[in-house]
């Protein structure tokens, strides 16, 4: 039998090293070696060992496409991130702030399927009394759900394999270790090789396999960068852990979307789902107020309205504040730019303060139009009215670009019953598309953009 070599690899440029050293010999970074198993081959072959496989090549005609079995997991919002539901074999990484719900999530999802689908909620971090008591608060009955309180990573598979379960969750990945390794739990080398076992178990046995992942103080998950590849789908917890409400976004899925969105209300019973988020980021002022403009976003396959307010004064310093919460800092500065450049506006002096309503961050460009409209509604005090909504990306050249699926952001806007759009004319629908009451501005340039606005201020 081949034999495990226990060897120290630098992350920095690879080179293999038989003891640990503080800095690598090869490339001169420091404090960069991990452990890593190296399985020694038959010294006769010349290469690293004779495989034994019965793997056969096959044409891309030849495979028979199968239907994806996917299960309910009884939580609609998480079954629209995961593009479904779970699908058998699938291994999901989540990760999220220290007290975002993580755990509260996972414990009501086993809770509800336990009864359908043996599931096992393995905890590294909790006692089984704690995870008890959880479950009594939410208020879950989960009869059929298994408690397991292990770190090791092979009794884990052992006793898994022993009980067979279809769901099964680990909380959380950096609190488990393997014996081949003798580095302490969350290093890089303890995460990825348990995690590379547990991924094995679960392609191997069918099993849907939830981890759960630290994140660092910059909001990406700790340990290697590897561990997002090993697994199908990886999910973030996004907002504040003081707030009520909660999303889950899709960074990665090989089974559905990307980017899709899930919300959620924390309650005293645990997470809700949000069917129609649009509802909740729309204050709705009872009258105009200067600085807030609604915008439709598109987060995976589904259109939803976001206030966007702005806030300009006049600065007392040498160098005017500019502060985004919600939105890319970098593409404010940009479009107060542009705004300058094409638009004849100054705002050099003033201090900009830009917020997008209730904690959504926007990764698209179609809130450019918006976020320049709250802008200038803030600095001349003059308020837009409340049924009006606006969507467009905004050009260095003072442009006005078309959005993807312009047509079902104005459906969404019109079914909220907003009444003015002021949109890019490439977005203009056609004559059999045309959606009754809503009036429809089509502009090219921003001095366009601000004509129409001041038409309808």
């Amino acid at each position: 039998m081949a034999k495990s070599k226990l060897l120290y690899v630098c992350s920095s440029c690879g080179t293999s090293h038989s003891k640990w050293a503080g800095q690598c010999g090869d490339c001169g970074e420091w404090n960069c070696m991990t452990e890593s198993l190296s399985v020694a081959g038959d010294k006769r072959s010349g290469f690293a060992g004779k495989s034994k496989t019965t793997a056969q090549v096959y044409r891309l005609e030849e495979i028979h496409m199968e239907a994806e079995a996917r299960t309910s997991t009884g939580i609609g919002e998480l079954d629209r991130v995961l593009g479904g539901g779970l699908v058998h074999g699938s291994v999901t990484l989540i990760g999220g702030d220290p007290g975002i719900g993580k755990s509260t999530l996972l414990t009501q999802t086993l809770a509800a399927i336990a009864n359908d689908l043996p599931s096992l909620y393995v905890t590294g971090e909790e006692s089984l009394q704690q995870v008890s008591l959880r479950a009594q608060r939410l208020g879950l009955a989960g009869k059929g759900l298994q408690l397991l309180s292990e770190t090791c990573v092979e009794s884990i598979i052992m006793l898994a394999s022993r009980e067979k379960p279809r769901v099964m969750v680990i909380d959380s990945i950096q609190t488990i270790y393997t014996e081949t390794l003798q580095s302490a739990p969350g290093g890089v080398a303890q995460v990825r090789e348990s995690a590379a076992q547990l991924v094995r178990f679960a392609k191997h046995t069918g099993t849907s396999l939830f981890l759960v992942g630290h994140v660092t103080k910059e909001g990406t998950l700790a340990g290697p960068r590897v561990l997002e590849h090993m697994v199908d789908t990886v999910l973030y917890f996004e907002g504040d852990p003081g707030e009520r409400y909660r999303m889950i976004r899709a960074v990665k899925n090989r089974f559905g979307a990307v980017n899709e969105l899930g919300v959620f209300a924390m309650t005293e019973e645990g997470l809700k789902t949000v069917s129609n988020p649009s509802a909740i980021f729309l204050s709705r002022h009872e009258k105009p107020v200067p600085g807030s403009i609604i915008t439709v976003t598109r987060e995976g396959s589904r259109p939803m309205l976001v206030e966007l307010q702005a806030l300009v004064d006049d600065s007392h310093s040498a160098n005017p504040r500019r502060v985004s919460l919600g939105m890319d800092p970098n593409r404010l500065n940009m479009l107060l730019a542009v705004m300058h450049r094409h638009g004849g506006i100054a705002m050099y002096d003033q201090d900009v303060f830009i917020n997008v309503v209730g904690g959504v961050r926007l990764t698209e460009t179609c809130a450019d139009t918006a976020l320049l409209l709250a802008a200038l509604s803030s600095f001349r005090n003059r308020a837009l009215p409340t049924d009006t909504f606006t969507f467009g990306e905004i050009g260095l050249a003072g442009e006005i670009r078309p959005v993807s699926n312009g047509q079902e952001r104005l459906r969404e806007a019109a079914k909220h019953g907003f009444k003015v759009a002021i949109i890019p004319k490439a977005n203009m629908p056609r004559k059999n598309d045309v959606i009754e009451g809503l009036k429809i501005i089509p502009v090219q340039r921003i001095s366009e953009l601000m004509e129409a606005a001041i038409s309808i201020s």
